[in-house]
């Protein structure tokens, strides 16, 4: 048996996007032509528009569709800078796609402090907003890693009130638990396809009426100017589809968090230390250390029982390093031998058991190893 727990990676591709983006394929129109097949493209990219909003929250003028995460990401960062931002305030435990944007703008960055759940320290931020300009704030709504959620509204009134632009990185977290862009008030809010079960190379950047976006691709007026370049039709489609999949199931991945805690439970009694347990969390994200358990060999051990689980993010090239995420945590002790398990739209409850009987063979047979050679 072969089980899939790295969604917070990457989701597989639901049968409704896969089928969204055949339809697409057989228009065979560019969606900037005036003749049928053209406006057939163009309104299947309007009403896919409108369901991506959906997911979030807001109307379907707010959304510029982009090729991921990272570019919707680098759009707002760079928006922000463009807009007058004069300094960032980063948080310690964003994602690489925007922490590498941020230190790439060629402004004054200040790294925004976590506690030991992973969770932004709120009044570390209003003493930096104290110090004035006009600063860019970025903080992820959810943690790849931990699962750990950050309170974005409170950081937002904060923002709003000091004059700054909030940037919030959803891509964890759309599908996993509902998203109002207003409720949240962030300016602008970053979303990928791949991450709810649609397709590679397509995602969206939300923007709400205090940002203003500036054109990173240059070229024809597509995405009503924000972003150059013939669209990305069928990847579209899937998001979309993918995005209407994602709203209708997020009571079944609510009902998730029973099968994690439960295993959370069994790893912790082995002996394994639980990543951001006194915070909010996505439900179907489960972070932990086995302390002196090297991840890799973790990961390589679990993919060996046919259970398919990560270390750190998944974008570096297939290469682990100790996660940044849990050093900026204050336990660079734990972050060698930090693992997550992540489920999504076709975990069973069978998937997470079976997650937890390798990972404790796994361990016993490490510990026994140790004490061998002790």
């Amino acid at each position: 048996m072969t089980v899939y727990l790295d969604y917070n990676a990457t989701a597989p591709v639901r049968p409704e996007a896969k089928a969204a983006v055949v339809r697409a394929l057989e228009i065979g129109g560019n969606p900037s032509s005036v003749h049928a097949a053209g406006r057939a493209a163009r309104s299947l990219i309007e009403a896919a528009r409108a369901q991506v909003a959906e997911l979030v929250a807001v109307k379907p003028g707010s959304i510029t569709f982009t090729s991921g995460g990272t570019e919707s990401n680098a759009l707002a960062i760079e928006s922000a800078v463009a807009a007058g931002c004069d300094r960032i305030l980063l948080g310690a435990t964003e994602h690489g796609a925007v922490a590498e944007n941020v230190r790439a703008a060629g402004v004054l960055v200040e790294v925004w402090p976590v506690d030991g759940d992973g969770v932004a320290d709120l009044a570390w931020l209003a003493e930096a907003l104290a110090k004035g300009g006009k600063p860019l704030v970025c903080l992820m709504l959810a943690n790849n890693e931990t699962g750990a959620i950050q309170p974005v509204a409170q950081a937002a009134a904060l923002v709003r009130e000091a004059g700054g632009w909030l940037h919030v990185d959803a891509v964890q977290a759309a599908g996993k638990i509902a998203i109002d862009f207003n409720a949240l008030g962030a300016d602008t809010l970053a979303l990928a396809a791949h991450k709810i079960g649609g397709p590679f190379g397509v995602g969206a950047l939300a923007a709400g009426p205090r940002a203003t976006l500036v054109r990173r691709l240059h070229g024809g007026g597509q995405e009503r100017g924000r972003r150059a370049g013939a669209e990305n039709l069928s990847g579209i489609a899937g998001f979309a589809a993918a995005a209407d999949a994602a709203r209708r199931d997020l009571a079944a991945i609510a009902a998730q968090a029973v099968w994690r805690d439960a295993l959370q439970d069994r790893v912790e009694v082995a002996g394994a230390v639980i990543l951001g347990k006194g915070a909010p969390r996505l439900p179907q994200t489960l972070g932990f250390a086995a302390p002196g358990f090297d991840a890799q060999m973790q990961v390589m051990g679990m993919d060996l029982a046919g259970v398919m689980i990560s270390a750190g993010p998944a974008c570096s090239s297939g290469k682990m390093k100790p996660s940044d995420v849990v050093a900026a945590m204050g336990r660079a002790d734990l972050a060698p031998s930090a693992i997550r398990i992540s489920g999504g739209w076709g975990s069973t409850e069978g998937d997470w058991i079976a997650a937890g009987d390798a990972w404790l063979d796994l361990y016993a047979r490490h510990t026994a190893r140790r004490k061998e050679v002790a």
